[in-house]
Parts: structure tokens; C-alpha cells; sequence
């Protein structure tokens, strides 16, 4: 199937959210699309999700520890972020927002994220107390003047048990917003 994706080369980061098993069906989606997908988990989202789910799915191995990485001389998450044509983050928590934001890089995803000069999608995915928290508001607009783009979160049924926004967008609308973002010329 040929579509603006083809050949596309996505960096997902999945970090730790409920959301995370979610990552499994974006990583189809953007497959399907002609997209190379290239995980990166952080060790929160392997709590609820394992590397070897989205390694299958995605053809690629996952990357999540930046003690371990590289085959060659090249820093790995160097190399990945030099090859991305967009880093997508999804779902994306507060603290791994809070980290890009202050230029934190502790682990794989920020450390690529400091160093990646492609576009930046993020969807977050959290409880609605923490997305209005002052800090996040914060962080997210720091973010968004640097020109990282956002989507969502949407209003739902939350895995807390609370009615409101925090709910990861949904795949497919997340797959939209890919495909316009790398289809600007």
C-alpha cells in the first residue's frame, strides 16, 4: 500500500502509560502505511507493555537502555535520531514532558529527544489533574514554542476512574496527524 509514508522513517517513544498498550496498534497502523517504525521504550513503559510486542510488530529492535546500546561506534540513540524523519512520542507522560522540556536526558527517549532536529509529535496521556497542573501547562507550552506539536489528550473515561481529558488520542487520529505532518514539504 503506497501513502505518505512510505518510506518514512518514525521514531516512536512509549513511555509509561496505561496508553502504552495502545503503542501496539499505532506501530500497525503506521506499518501499513509504508512507514519503518523504530521503537524506543522508556523502563516505565516496559511495566505495561513488553519490547518484544512492539520489536514484532514493528521489524525493528526496541531501544531502551542507553547503557546498552550501539552495535558500532556511533552512540545509538545519536544514529536513530539522525535517521528520523519525525519523533513521535505516544503516549507521552508528564514526567518524560517535564524532561524534554527542561533538557533533561536520564535515559534513551530524552536523550534522543535532545539530539533529534526532526519534528516532534507528542500525545500525551495522564490524569487531568496532572495535565492542568501548572508545571505541565508549563512544560508543554516551553515545548510548543520550540515547535514540538501535540495532540490531544481527549476527554473519557480514564484509567483512574475519573471522567475528563487525559485519555491518549485516539491511533487513528494520531496516524492523521503523522501522515500531514510528513507530507509538509
Amino acid at each position: 500500500m503506497s501513502s505518505s509514508l512510505t518510506g518514512k522513517k518514525i521514531v516512536l517513544g512509549v513511555t509509561g502509560s496505561i496508553a502504552a498498550y495502545k503503542a501496539a496498534d499505532l506501530v500497525s497502523q503506521l506499518r501499513k502505511r509504508g512507514a519503518e517504525v523504530f521503537p524506543v521504550m522508556t523502563a516505565a513503559a516496559q511495566k505495561f507493555i513488553t519490547p518484544l510486542t512492539l520489536q514484532t510488530l514493528a521489524r525493528q529492535p526496541v531501544a531502551a537502555d542507553l547503557w546498552t546500546e550501539a552495535n558500532g561506534w556511533e552512540p545509538g540513540h545519536v544514529e536513530l535520531a539522525d535517521k528520523a524523519d519525525l519523533l513521535l512520542v505516544a503516549p507521552a507522560t508528564a514526567d518524560v514532558i517535564a524532561q524534554f522540556a527542561h533538557g533533561l536526558a536520564p535515559d534513551f527517549l530524552s536523550s534522543l529527544h535532545l539530539v533529534c532536529r526532526a519534528p516532534v509529535l507528542i500525545a500525551p496521556a495522564m490524569n487531568g489533574k496532572m495535565w492542568f497542573h501548572p508545571a505541565t501547562v508549563a512544560n508543554v507550552s516551553t515545548l510548543q514554542v520550540r515547535g514540538v506539536e501535540f495532540i490531544g489528550p481527549e476527554e473519557g473515561l480514564l484509567a483512574c476512574g475519573y471522567e475528563g481529558i487525559g485519555r491518549l488520542w485516539p491511533v487513528e487520529g494520531i496516524v492523521e496527524r503523522v501522515e500531514k505532518m510528513l507530507a509538509k514539504p
